[in-house]
């Protein structure tokens, strides 16, 4: 096993999408761990205070190549890593072992045509916001004594496909911009690989977020993290699944929260149908009466997105994965 550090710069970050054409920032064999630098605010960053920006970021900004900026989407990722041996079918395990903001300051935006409330809030805004990192907290509104405590995550964990590029926004079979409040440290989540090498990419640092994320953003914020990434030949997933210290997390992306909820709840089925041996009838019991189901987030068009928290607290003996 070898660790390696992946830092953001204008050849290892990619901007608006994933493609299966990136070169690959970083090569990996299954089991490695990596500390990865992420930046956020790429379309902002001429309105950021000082301590919003590093020299490093300036550079991205100001000359990324053209061949690194994939689609419309806003959000610079970090990628991709070639993970060696990968094939199509296979899954990719990520451990979360660590994330923390490398900033004292991240923004919130409101974008006009966008967010569960558009017509009502039609003019766009941008907020930097400061953040404590020594007590862990940031103040919002700034004066107001409101502490939001910091529960920082990645919004988008994702791997390549086999179609041409790919918006950043929505999430998807493939992972993508989950923004999954639940994915902290501590946690691992599982995706789906397409294409060889399974070109994971990692970015859209959250500090802090409400579960729907109803105004399009959270505390937007440049992160670092240390990942391990494990080839797992041994299992088969079509969609994205996470574990939690506390859960097991299955998801659903659809145009409609109807529709993203029937699908967390099929792939909750399938989770207890598959490792915990219930019959599907007694699986779609069980959900009813011990599954919590949230909105993720409602702003990603064209997909909302709805989860499902299985607690492990219910079983007697520990669930394998």
């Amino acid at each position: 096993m070898t660790h390696h550090i992946l830092k953001a710069t204008k050849s290892t970050v990619h901007l608006g999408g994933f493609s299966h054409e990136l070169e690959p920032a970083l090569k990996v064999d299954s089991g490695d761990t990596v500390d990865v630098e992420t930046y956020t605010g790429y379309y902002i960053h001429d309105k950021a205070p000082a301590e919003f920006l590093t020299a490093q970021f300036l550079d991205i900004c100001q000359n990324l190549p053209p061949e690194r900026k994939i689609a419309k989407g806003p959000h610079l990722l970090t990628g991709p890593i070639y993970v060696r041996d990968a094939e199509p079918g296979d899954v990719l395990e990520v451990r979360l072992e660590a994330i923390a903001p490398s900033l004292p300051v991240g923004f919130n935006a409101i974008r006009s045509g966008w967010g569960a409330l558009p017509h009502q809030f039609t003019q766009p805004a941008l907020r930097f916001i400061p953040l404590d990192l020594v007590n862990n907290k940031a103040e919002f509104p700034i004066g107001s004594s409101i502490q939001i405590p910091l529960k920082p995550f990645f919004g988008i964990l994702g791997v390549a496909t086999p179609e041409d590029a790919r918006s950043s926004v929505p999430p998807g079979y493939y992972g993508g911009n989950i923004d999954n409040r639940e994915l902290q440290a501590g946690s691992r989540i599982f995706l789906p690989i397409f294409v060889p090498g399974a070109l994971f990419s990692i970015g859209d640092g959250h500090s802090a977020q409400g579960d729907g994320e109803v105004n399009v953003t959270a505390i937007e914020t440049s992160m670092n993290g240390r990942i391990q990434l494990q080839l797992r030949k041994d299992l088969q997933f079509n969609t994205p699944i996470a574990e939690t210290p506390t859960d097991i997390i299955t998801m659903g992306f659809a145009p409609t929260l109807d529709a993203a909820l029937e699908q967390a709840l099929k792939n909750m089925l399938d989770f207890l149908e598959r490792f915990v041996n219930l019959s599907p009838e007694d699986a779609y019991v069980l959900c009813s009466l011990a599954v919590n189901f949230r909105i993720t987030q409602v702003v990603n068009s064209p997909n909302k997105g709805v989860h499902g928290l299985l607690s492990k607290a219910i079983f007697s003996s520990k669930i394998n994965l």
